[in-house]
């Protein structure tokens, strides 16, 4: 593998960016010269990367010139104004943010399951696919292959970190009021403070609504029905998803049901799942168990026999890792092969 070059990690002092800045030590890659790149209001500050503390630069000001590879994860707002100026000075822009995911002369890229697809950035910019939507990929990937997909149904089981540091330190003080066990005969035992990140008090319960309603549907589904299309090179693919929010800090979980062209065969599904770098077959597939490593978990595979040629499969996997800046670190890799 050839060096980086310049690589430049844009959002450096946010938690998915806390989380790239780990992954880029455990693998060990090769550049010449790293930066990191904020918001104005944390520009000026220090993070330690290899024994070295490197200065935070103002993602508004800084001269880009000489980058050669840029992740981002700032945000959809923010990638829609700088991630062109990096493209426009000369880097590779790999973004995980909702900002262009969709766009045509953009590639949605999970390396496993569509690697060509980044030969194709005419805008200098490849898109990560939503964090949900990543834990998916690979089975249904195999799936398709092996038994050609009809249609899918999903519900997803989110952990608190896919809506920030914000969401993880709500449901940390929602969890310390004393005396939770109250909740066991009286939904209204326990006096929380209102919610302010998410729609309702998530400790001690589940929300079925992640993301903004748009006509009935949230964001967060219509990113996992359009993203699934355009991963999986399906773009007629029947898909329904419910989207729900669970009391976990990391590690989004989801239960799915896929409908096959051909009868499915759990023990050749789980033959190739096993062989797949990506995934790691298990007997229970847990949101805790997933957090802090690579692959994502998969199990409680069965012939769905209420549906024709359907099969069932839970799946866990780490959103802030493969769900976000593995997978980013992940392309930049491929590219460099």
């Amino acid at each position: 593998m050839k060096s980086v070059g310049t690589l430049a990690v844009v959002g450096a002092t946010g938690q998915v960016g806390a989380v790239m800045r780990h992954i880029l030590l455990e693998r060990q890659l090769a550049f010449d010269r790293l930066r990191f790149f904020a918001s104005p209001r944390s520009a000026g500050t220090f993070l330690e990367f290899d024994g070295h503390q490197l200065e935070v630069e103002d993602v508004e000001t800084a001269d880009l010139a000489g980058i050669d590879y840029a992740l981002f994860s700032i945000g959809a707002t923010a990638s829609k104004i700088y991630a062109p100026r990096f493209a426009e000075a000369g880097a590779i822009v790999i973004d995980n943010s909702s900002a262009y995911r969709m766009h045509p002369d953009v590639p949605l890229v999970v390396p496993e399951v569509n690697p060509g697809d980044a030969a194709h950035r005419a805008l200098g910019i490849i898109a990560n696919p939503n964090c949900t939507t990543m834990i998916a990929m690979s089975p249904l990937a195999i799936i398709d292959r092996l038994f050609g997909l009809n249609r899918v149904v999903a519900a997803t089981y989110q952990a608190a970190s896919g809506a920030g540091r914000a969401g993880v330190a709500e449901l940390s003080a929602q969890l310390e009021r004393p005396n939770l066990g109250a909740l066991t005969f009286d939904g209204g035992a326990v006096d929380f403070a209102p919610p302010v990140k998410f729609p309702a008090v998530l400790a001690g319960n589940v929300i079925p609504l992640a993301g903004e309603l748009h006509d009935g549907d949230t964001s967060e589904e219509e990113k996992f029905v359009n993203e699934s299309r355009k991963i999986l090179g399906l773009p007629d693919l029947r898909v329904h998803a419910t989207c729900v929010r669970v009391p976990v800090f990391t590690g989004h979980s989801i239960a799915i049901v896929a409908e096959c062209q051909t009868p499915p065969e759990v023990g050749r599904l789980v033959a190739e799942l096993d062989r797949h770098k990506g995934c790691q077959v298990v007997d229970l597939p847990t949101p805790m168990a997933s957090t802090g490593i690579d692959p994502v978990l998969v199990g409680r595979i069965r012939l769905d026999r209420s549906s024709t040629n359907g099969v069932a499969f839970f799946v866990s996997g780490d959103n802030l890792r493969k769900g976000a800046a593995l997978n980013a670190i992940q392309i930049l890799e491929m590219l460099l092969q």
